[in-house]
């Protein structure tokens, strides 16, 4: 009966959102709309924390202008693309608002990428500036002789707090500014919903990661339900921020909403357990954006007092664990954990608009759950060639209808985006956005009759860890690549204690005891981000394949690196350590206490 109670207090929030119409396209609702807006009624309001400083939304506004003149002035143009690589401060966020208040794209890069993954991002980007953090100088300056930007003016050198030189190929940004030219700008008139305000590369893991399109409307459909239904926050609210803004979390669901209504936000170039809740109650942060690899860090904090009675009401995020859920709300008293589902280039956002436990949540898209093979890689058909939903609570692919309402935006490559089309699938003609992970539907108690889901793994070759999306045939590409690996099988494995999957590989080697392990350490250090690296290799002797000749998964993948299964040799590379070392049963006891530190 409580529960019931407290279901009826949630429908004031509930039904805006359920009727919540997408602007308009030509419509003014951008980002840099959303944020004038915001400061012409709190301008004198902090917009944004940072290490030792505070920037108000007039503050922020005025330097964003300021920016936004220079690169008209400079040559930029309604549509054009500029790179922004940097780490977060408030001059990646000025920077983001500045582009998006002459209708330029913003081309956010990974800032973990070096090499041919950056090399890639920019050159695919066709972009015709990069504005380049102080902290990011060197891994850009590694590859000048081979990216598309090469003129001075155009590699747009932002200094930052700490003692960088400026490289003599790049233009000082902040020195060349006028700040006294600091008036909102006509060309802002011209942004409207449709236009495109970023590009967001999805968790490439070599060279090819795929740019997904977020237009205007998308971020500001984000943050109007992610404020209103999630967090419940206002101009009087701090939220406390330590994801990267150059992913989807940070930004839309993290600064976009803490711009719509007005709310302050604490930012951090990078998370920190030993300090969160010092920050949180130097800040007063109420909200808190996360994924959820972070709370289980926290979670496993030895307890302190400065988590007692912190100011964190609500938090939204993804990728919260079932086990780690209940421990951490209750631990830290946290009303409200809004769970979300979408993709960068999806269709569709799912969300815990109801406060449930361990859930996704609902969606007002129209969604199915298609039965798959995972064996063999495969969604199933009827006699009449068209897909069969799940009938029941197992898990299933989740497809998302195209259409009016739940418009696919996909990526910059218009055969990737194809890539992703599920067609036919119900009836001739009708379309589908394959997301490519496994949902199931839960048990949630009470809910109105709206369907929850929960979200289970990922299908085929694709598995999650460190909250980075990783290619298991593009770490292969480069596994196989090392002249003495014939042909790597590379799949995700569980991790006592950590989210996600860790990256094994099984390949066979022709001479073992002669086999370079420091050079190939090397070589995978050198070619693949940290997130990629396989963690665990396991020497077989032979590749096991399907009948359709793909590689076998399964069995190596319930083995694992457990050595009471495994009779193969496994080298595992220690969270310390750059060098794969063979596994033995002591280091084995450590991973699976939680002691081993991944």
């Amino acid at each position: 009966m409580k529960e019931f109670f407290r279901m009826l207090g949630e429908l004031k929030y509930m039904i805006p959102v359920l009727r919540y119409k997408w602007p308009d396209p030509d419509s003014n609702a951008s980002l840099a709309h959303t944020f004038q807006d915001s400061t012409e009624k709190f301008g004198n309001r902090p917009f944004v924390f940072f290490e030792d400083e505070t920037w108000t939304y007039s503050e922020a506004n005025m330097a964003a202008n300021s920016f936004a003149r220079y690169l008209v002035a400079s040559g930029v143009q309604h549509g054009d693309r500029v790179v922004l690589f940097m780490e977060n401060r408030p001059y990646y966020v000025i920077s983001l608002l500045a582009l998006n208040k002459i209708g330029a794209i913003g081309v956010l890069i990974n800032t973990s990428l070096t090499g041919d993954p950056l090399i890639h991002c920019i050159n695919s980007s066709d972009s015709t500036k990069c504005i380049v953090g102080a902290e990011r100088a060197t891994p850009l300056e590694d590859v000048l002789d081979q990216i598309n930007i090469s003129n001075k003016d155009d590699l747009l050198w932002v200094a930052d707090n700490k003692d960088y030189e400026q490289p003599d190929w790049a233009t000082d940004l902040k020195n060349n500014l006028d700040f006294n030219d600091n008036e909102n700008l006509e060309e802002t008139n011209l942004v409207t919903s449709k236009d495109t305000a970023c590009y967001i590369f999805t968790s490439g893991t070599t060279g090819v990661p795929k740019a997904a399109v977020l237009p205007n409307r998308k971020l500001i459909a984000a943050a109007v339900n992610i404020t209103k239904a999630g967090y419940r926050i206002n101009h009087e609210d701090c939220m406390y921020n330590c994801l990267p803004l150059y992913h989807s979390t940070g930004l839309m669901l993290g600064l976009c909403g803490a711009i719509h209504v007005g709310a302050s936000s604490f930012i951090k170039r990078k998370f920190s357990a030993s300090s969160f809740w010092t920050d949180a109650h130097k800040y007063n942060t109420t909200a808190f954006v996360y994924i959820g690899e972070l709370c289980r860090y926290l979670d496993n904090q030895e307890p302190s007092e400065a988590e007692k009675n912190n100011p964190i009401k609500s938090m939204v995020g993804n990728g919260l664990r079932p086990d780690v859920w209940d421990s951490f709300k209750e631990r830290f008293d946290v009303d409200r954990i809004i769970e979300i589902y979408g993709a960068s280039e999806g269709n569709a956002l799912f969300m815990n608009l109801f406060n449930k436990n361990k859930t996704i949540g609902m969606t007002s898209a129209d969604v199915a759950l298609l039965e798959y093979d995972v064996a063999e890689d495969e969604i199933l058909k009827d006699a009449d060639g068209y897909c069969k939903k799940i009938s029941n609570h197992e898990p299933g692919l989740l497809a998302i209808e195209i259409g009016p309402n739940a418009v696919f935006n996909g990526y910059t490559d218009k055969e990737a985006s194809e890539k992703k089309i599920l067609r036919n699938v119900f009836k001739d003609g009708d379309a589908w956005f394959n997301t490519g992970d496994l949902i199931k539907t839960v048990d949630v108690g009470f809910a109105f009759g709206k369907e929850h889901y929960q979200f289970v793994d990922r299908v085929g070759d694709t598995f999650r860890w460190r909250s980075e999306n990783v290619s298991t045939n593009e770490v292969g590409e480069i596994l196989n690549g090392y002249a003495d690996v014939n042909m790597s099988n590379v799949y995700g494995v569980s991790v006592p204690g950590c989210e996600g999957r860790a990256g094994m590989a099984a390949f066979s080697l022709e001479d073992v005891d002669n086999f370079n392990w420091t050079a190939f350490s090397e070589h995978v250090e050198n070619n693949l981000p940290k997130y990629a690296r396989p963690l665990f290799i396991r020497i077989i002797q032979e590749m096991d394949t399907t009948g359709t000749f793909k590689l076998k998964k399964n069995e190596l993948r319930d083995e694992s690196f457990d050595l009471n299964k495994v009779n193969d040799m496994v080298y595992c590379l220690k969270p310390s350590s750059n060098s794969y070392e063979l596994l033995d049963r002591d280091w084995l006891d450590k991973i699976n206490s939680c002691e081993a530190g991944y």
